[in-house]
């Protein structure tokens, strides 16, 4: 009788002690994922993060009573941040990944109109929305400290990838920002914008006239050398692109498609028209590509002073180095607007 007792005891513990290890086993090591493709991501904000980050989770794995108790266990804490969670995770692996491998993004971004259009991409992209950004890049303290303004911040922002993480702060955005804009201005480069004689923000923003000049990078050397003899000769630098910003920005609608400027528009009372103000605009007109930052600090050294586009060239521009040669390819070119009859 003793022995039978005996027996039913360690089996019955045996069955305890097995359902117990399935149990754990169920709890830490199976399978739990809840999602068909090879991988999930995971975005747990910085506010709420807690109730998102499980309300998140929930909808990902196959037992959420099981996560729950393995998160528990290891005391789990959920932290902000984007992870990738793998088909077929278990719940240990799952928790160890939630707890630090917050993975960074890819973010790319060029040829931006305005800053407003980059805030509102950027926030597509990260956690922090455009308005929290607008404002983190015209905080005065910031611009005081770094001797920018509200119109040539945009200079900073450069085309690029960079890797950010998703929950990455409208301040940390901004700075990161400003310091790969620092890291731009190589030796080399400083070199070049000092025998130039402008400042950084100057360069960007006659680049910014160069882009929207011409698409060819080949030209845009030639361009610039352009706009830089007209400076050393005090001339305006009447660049139609400059016009056509001043028209949108009086509009506040930068998607507006003009595509000839008219003698009425060059009349327009604005900073950035450079037929009415000379030197270069307060700010950027678009955000230009590195090809047009480095053709300005590069610039081909020539003696043209005027050019206007060439219709025999698709993106290309005849230049001139005095009025009487300009008036004749100016011709040439109204001509050819006649003909194909193009306006605004």
């Amino acid at each position: 009788m003793i022995k039978r007792v005996l027996l039913a005891t360690v089996l019955l513990s045996v069955v305890i002690g097995g359902l117990f290890v399935f149990h754990f086993y169920r709890v830490f090591f199976a399978a739990n994922t809840a999602f068909e493709t090879p991988k999930q991501e995971v975005l747990i904000p910085s506010v709420d993060t807690n109730i998102a980050a499980f309300d998140t989770l929930s909808r990902i794995v196959e037992r959420f009573d099981f996560f729950q108790q393995a998160a528990t266990r290891k005391g789990y804490n959920p932290i902000p941040g984007r992870f990738i969670i793998d088909y077929g995770m278990n719940n240990n692996d799952m928790i160890n990944r939630l707890r630090s491998a917050n993975t960074p993004i890819r973010l790319t971004f060029n040829n931006q109109k305005t800053l407003m259009h980059l805030a509102s991409y950027v926030a597509t992209k990260i956690e922090a929305d455009s308005t929290a950004i607008m404002q983190a890049f015209y905080n005065p303290d910031f611009l005081m400290e770094n001797g920018l303004s509200k119109d040539n911040i945009f200079s900073i922002c450069l085309p690029n990838t960079y890797e950010v993480f998703w929950n990455t702060s409208a301040d940390a955005f901004r700075d990161k920002m400003l310091r790969s804009y620092n890291a731009f201005w190589t030796p080399k480069r400083e070199t070049a914008r000092r025998k130039i004689n402008l400042s950084r923000e100057e360069v960007v923003a006659l680049a910014a006239v160069v882009h929207k000049e011409s698409y060819r990078v080949d030209e845009r050397p030639i361009v610039a050398g352009v706009y830089l003899n007209r400076l050393r000769k005090r001339m305006r630098l009447q660049a139609d692109p400059t016009v056509i910003y001043a028209l949108m920005r009086k509009a506040n609608n930068y998607d507006l498609d003009i595509r000839r400027v008219l003698y009425a528009d060059l009349k327009i009372k604005s900073p950035y028209n450079t037929y009415r103000n000379r030197g270069i605009p307060p700010g950027p007109i678009t955000m230009p590509d590195i090809s047009a930052i480095d053709a300005v600090l590069f610039a081909s050294r020539h003696k043209y002073v005027y050019f206007v586009a060439d219709p025999s060239r698709a993106g290309y521009h005849l230049f001139a180095t005095n009025l009487s040669q300009h008036n004749k390819n100016k011709k040439t070119y109204t001509r050819w607007l006649r003909e194909k009859k193009i306006y605004r």
